[in-house]
């Protein structure tokens, strides 16, 4: 699979495996919050300063469907990390998946 930055169209895509189409809401700005921008199928805003904060941490938060106070700290992986690394070095947040 493809990550591709939409809002960078000159950055060659970044391979990553096909079971990151369901992680990617993980990292995802949710649409509404301020300076998201109206998206399509398959395309995710990724805020530049949460996916460095990430990176800086090397985890990410995961809040219960079941109860909005309860939140895991999961880890990165490595393919995670060099996702965000790749998302940061080249100042992208707007992706779609191919």
């Amino acid at each position: 699979m493809k990550v591709i930055a939409i809002d960078r169209p000159d950055v060659p895509p970044f391979e990553i495996a096909e079971r990151f189409r369901s992680e990617i809401v993980y990292f995802m700005t949710p649409p509404g919050n301020a300076g998201v921008p109206e998206l399509k199928t398959d395309e995710y805003w990724i805020r530049l300063e949460d996916a460095q904060t990430w990176l800086d941490e090397f985890v990410f938060w995961v809040v219960s469907p079941l109860d909005a106070e309860s939140k895991a700290e999961i880890e990165l992986t490595e393919d995670q990390e060099s996702w965000l690394e790749w998302m940061v070095a080249n100042q992208i947040q707007k992706v779609r998946l191919e």
